[in-house]
């Protein structure tokens, strides 16, 4: 079989045959030399394109829309310097293009252009920030110091552990590559795309449904004390940990049979080259809006709800105790018991609210994308929209640790141990 990256032309045909009955509207009308269809390849506007082809009929409507995003695209390519050595647009080239050009773009290509600009430095900081402050999770909670139950503990670990995952996975390996990809286009090289698909989603489905398993055990502990003993146990977070992640990665094995295993580097959904039959396949549409319901549609309204039926008990019961101690003693007391819970109940309402806002934004966006390949087109969100809804969402994987230091006193305490620790070392070294 012929490497993807061995000839131009292959490239090249892959990018045409995308387009499909747009081809001549988009590249061949054109007049653009081999070494200039390369480099626009890699431009988001091509990638936009690229992305938005898949859905396109022979309706005027959308045609309309075509002729508007290439006209735009023309006007783009006589702007740009097309003799620059670099694969895609650098950070630099972004920020002098929209300097240079801001009264004559859009509002949508500023934001769009914005976005890219943020995310040069936002991706890199975040994955040392991230990698770093998970890994300094999984070091701290095992050691029990913290003062939560050994049954909190696992799910808090695991989630640190599938958000480091993500870290690494999606981040570090995806996105980061989109952007630099003078820097890492090796990356081409490693023909792993549907693997590396298959485990970037099992991971994030295992982030997200390790959050709902917490909130449920959480939920168990606080309104249904008959069950609480049964199941907020070591041994059940163990089991309920298992389930999620064998499901999870059976649920994504499909991503290996519908993605190949080239990467396409490419600011779209799908990281990895499809076929023609797999963009035309109703059954594949299916199979990923079912993906996307149920990861994370389905956990978001489960938190939500649990979260509803919590806090309304917490409320009841809180009520109830302060009216039965107050007439017992003709006066209102601390209640040990009712502060006891209440680190628990912060940390639990705090995990949650941080996962509803900051997955909020991608859910949306997945959602109306899989509408808008299924045919319902009524309602146009801007790109840039994924942009946002990506960089929150790999957010989510990076602040537990500050929720944590916030909210529990004694995990503070052991995180500036841990950060002493190494200062410390050092000076018993030079004592001796």
């Amino acid at each position: 079989m012929m490497d993807f990256e061995s000839s131009a032309d292959v490239q090249l045909q892959c990018t045409s045959a995308a387009f499909g009955h747009m081809r001549k509207r988009v590249l061949e009308d054109h007049a653009i030399k081999s070494g200039t269809n390369l480099m626009v390849y890699g431009n988001e506007d091509i990638a936009s394109l690229l992305y938005g082809s898949q859905t396109w009929t022979r309706g005027n409507r959308n045609l309309r829309t075509v002729d508007s995003n290439i006209t735009t695209m023309d006007q783009n390519l006589k702007k740009m310097d097309w003799n620059v050595t670099t694969h895609g647009k650098s950070f630099i080239l972004y920020f002098n293009f929209l300097v240079a050009h801001y009264e004559e773009l859009s509002l949508v290509l500023r934001m769009r252009c914005a976005f890219r600009i943020i995310q040069y430095i936002y991706y890199p900081v975040l994955a040392v920030v991230g990698f770093a402050v998970n890994i300094l999770t999984i070091v701290i909670l095992p050691r029990g110091k913290c003062g939560l139950s050994i049954c909190v503990t696992r799910y808090l670990v695991a989630m640190a552990v599938m958000d480091l995952l993500v870290i690494i996975l999606d981040l570090i390996l995806r996105h980061i590559p989109i952007l630099y990809q003078k820097e890492l286009h090796f990356v081409r090289s490693f023909h792993v795309c549907n693997i590396h698909a298959v485990l970037l989603h099992a991971a994030t489905d295992c982030s997200v449904w390790f959050t709902v398993s917490f909130t449920f055990d959480r939920f168990v502990a606080i309104c249904c004390q008959n069950l609480k003993t049964k199941y907020c146990t070591e041994r059940t977070a163990a089991v309920v940990l298992g389930t999620v992640t064998l499901l999870s990665g059976l649920k994504n094995i499909f991503w290996y049979f519908m993605l190949t295993r080239f990467y396409t580097l490419s600011n779209i959904p799908w990281f990895c080259y499809t076929t023609d039959d797999v963009l035309n396949s109703p059954v594949w549409g299916a199979i990923t809006f079912l993906h996307y319901i149920l990861t994370p549609c389905i956990p978001f309204a489960l938190i939500l709800l649990l979260n509803t039926v919590t806090a309304r008990h917490i409320i009841l019961a809180s009520r109830a105790r302060r009216q039965l101690r107050g007439a017992s003693s003709g006066e209102c007391p601390s209640d040990p018991e009712m502060a006891s819970r209440r680190n628990s109940i912060i940390l639990l309402f705090v995990i949650s609210g941080n996962f509803i806002l900051l997955w909020v934004v991608f859910m949306v966006n997945s959602i109306w994308t899989q509408m808008y390949f299924l045919g319902y087109d009524s309602v146009y969100i801007p790109f840039y929209v994924m942009d946002i809804g990506l960089m929150l969402q790999i957010l989510s994987c990076c602040t537990n640790t500050a929720i944590y230091a916030v909210t529990q006193t004694k995990f503070r305490q052991q995180l500036k141990n841990v950060g002493k620790y190494p200062f410390t070392l050092i000076l018993k070294l030079i004592k001796r």
